[in-house]
């Protein structure tokens, strides 16, 4: 049959003994026919509405096939007038794909999705003649891709560019992008498929159009989910779909709840971050889902040590401790793995195609914008330690933070090991199998340094830790913070910005966005009783540095 070089294989033998009941039962309901089929009742009457203008995921191997010339015309246009360097704005759905397939075929691509000011600044350096901005929005209304609309659009019109030549637009039709395009005069639009989640948009002219205009082969990646497709939609045992939900199904049962994901040498780059959103927001809701953990390697902290409370999934061969391998070329992949999202969606009673607990933050971040007090200080760190500012969450105790110290003027180093001390009352506040999520609202480009932080906390503590940039995890895991397993405590890292970019026609700048979104959905995550610590870097180099030793200090479980 076509597409078996796409497998899914259960390497161990007790999950594939409890998983096997469950693919006989998906098979005999006829589960992946009637998904491939677009049936919208396989989720209950409850998720029906949603469901059922949410499917057509399922056939974009075929229906995106007019996308294919549309792209290649314009990427000869532009480049044949010397236009050959791709900006991609964009958040969750729209940037997440089309970096997967851009790194995998190894097309430059930059991508911004972030509303640090430092990392937009840098894009904003190269050079603008050559450059073409795809915006990329399917409600057209997302703050963040607006943002850098403006700000490019101003750098243009600085640099002597018609702005309009230089903005590629992907949204869905009748959206306000799509207005706006239409009423500024934008190079192009690209209209999505409207009944396509922002998650499973892979195939759809999110995914395809930026990662073409670079210059990615995204005809083959159709190509391959065309290949895979008939085996998805088979109700037999051996659909590797219904093998990858039912397992991730049985070892939800049986506790665990987290699914911690590494590349073992599949060729694929990045699939991981993909691969979070799509799990996290699909079934973190009403207490229950899979929590996605993406790790750099099987070697890795969370991996080669994963508890009872996760299962260790190889992107590639079997590798380490795997519980599961999946392989495949990249188009299969984003087909398998969404079928197998869905049907998950199935098997823990979830509607996997809403996002209940997403707006919420975005509401908190609104609101701290419209009140420049909150925002600009109003807060005092419960202490600080050199370059480090130190914001205490509900539940740890802020007298064993500071005391036994003063601080010096102009902020200067306390005498204790404020830093480690608020670290280890921080982290003694996680419940036994629960998790800890690492939220940078920094530079992900220069402040790279911070990420080395989840394999020393996962190493230090025998949590399973997640990495996210923010606001973009905001896009991603956000939602399973607010609607899944209630069993997580956060750290964030905030930072001052050397320079600040305004947003043009809005009252903010970029760094006041960042700060909002970061407070935001603190504040939305404390409602929900859940343990916030902030680290606020007030020098980020020092401060990071100074972070990563207090971490080593703390000491191992």
């Amino acid at each position: 049959m076509p597409g078996e070089d796409t497998t899914v294989q259960i390497v161990d033998g007790e999950l594939a003994a409890k998983a096997a009941p469950l693919v006989d039962k998906l098979a005999a309901d006829q589960v992946a026919s009637k998904l491939a089929a677009q049936d919208p009742t396989l989720w209950g009457a409850g998720a029906e509405p949603e469901a059922s203008i949410r499917l057509s995921w399922t056939t974009l191997h075929k229906t995106s096939r007019p996308l294919i010339g549309e792209i290649e015309a314009l990427r000869e246009e532009l480049r044949g007038g010397g236009v050959d360097r791709v900006v991609l704005a964009g958040m969750g759905g729209s940037s997440l794909a089309p970096e997967v397939i851009a790194g995998t075929t190894g097309v430059p691509l930059t991508v911004l999705d972030t509303t640090d000011p430092g990392q937009v600044a840098d894009a904003l350096a190269g050079d603008l003649q050559r450059t073409v901005v795809v915006v990329s929005s399917k409600s057209g209304g997302t703050v963040e891709t607006d943002s850098h609309r403006r700000i490019f659009a101003k750098a243009f019109a600085d640099a002597g560019i018609d702005a309009s030549s230089r903005i590629v637009v992907v949204t869905d039709p009748g959206s306000p992008l799509s207005e706006l395009a239409g009423t500024e005069g934008y190079r192009k639009v690209f209209l999505a498929d409207p009944h396509v989640g922002g998650r499973y948009s892979a195939l759809t002219a999110f995914g395809l159009v930026p990662a073409g205009l670079a210059g990615a082969d995204v005809a083959r990646l159709l190509d391959q989910a065309a290949a895979v497709a008939p085996l998805l939609a088979a109700d037999d045992a051996s659909n590797p779909a219904l093998q990858l939900a039912a397992a991730w199904g049985a070892a939800h049962d049986d506790g665990a709840e987290k699914v911690v994901l590494a590349d073992s040498g599949s060729g694929i780059k990045g699939f991981a971050d993909w691969a979070e959103q799509l799990i996290a927001e699909s079934t973190g809701k009403q207490g229950t889902g899979l929590l996605p953990v993406a790790v750099a390697s099987p070697e890795a902290p969370g991996f080669a040590d994963a508890g009872p409370d996760a299962t260790p999934v190889a992107i590639g061969p079997a590798a380490g401790p795997a519980k599961i391998a999946t392989a495949g070329p990249l188009g299969a992949q984003f087909l398998l793995w969404e079928f197998a999202t869905a049907i998950a969606g199935r098997l823990l009673e979830i509607n996997p195609f809403d996002q209940p607990d997403v707006e919420a933050a975005k509401q908190a971040a609104r609101d701290l914008l419209n009140d420049p007090a909150k925002l600009s200080g109003g807060e005092a760190p419960s202490a600080v330690d050199g370059p480090v500012q130190i914001f205490v969450p509900a539940g740890v105790d802020a007298d064993t933070v500071a005391r036994g110290a003063s601080v010096e003027g102009g902020g200067g180093r306390r005498v204790g090991g404020t830093l480690v001390d608020a670290l280890r009352e921080f982290l003694g506040t996680a419940p036994e199998h629960g998790y800890l999520a690492i939220q940078a609202y920094l530079d992900r480009l220069d402040d790279a340094s911070a990420a080395v932080l989840r394999s020393e906390l996962a190493k230090r503590t025998g949590l399973q830790t997640t990495f996210g940039w923010g606001p973009r995890f905001l896009h991603s895991t956000g939602q399973y913070h607010k609607g899944g397993h209630q069993n997580g405590i956060f750290l964030q890292l905030t930072g001052d910005a050397e320079t600040d970019l305004e947003v043009p026609g809005r009252p903010y700048t970029l760094g006041r966005l960042q700060h909002a979104q970061a407070l935001g959905d603190a504040q939305v995550l404390t409602q929900h009783g859940r343990p916030v610590l902030r680290l606020h870097l007030t020098d980020r180099a020092a401060g990071l540095a100074d972070v990563v030793r207090a971490v080593q200090e703390v000491g191992t479980r």
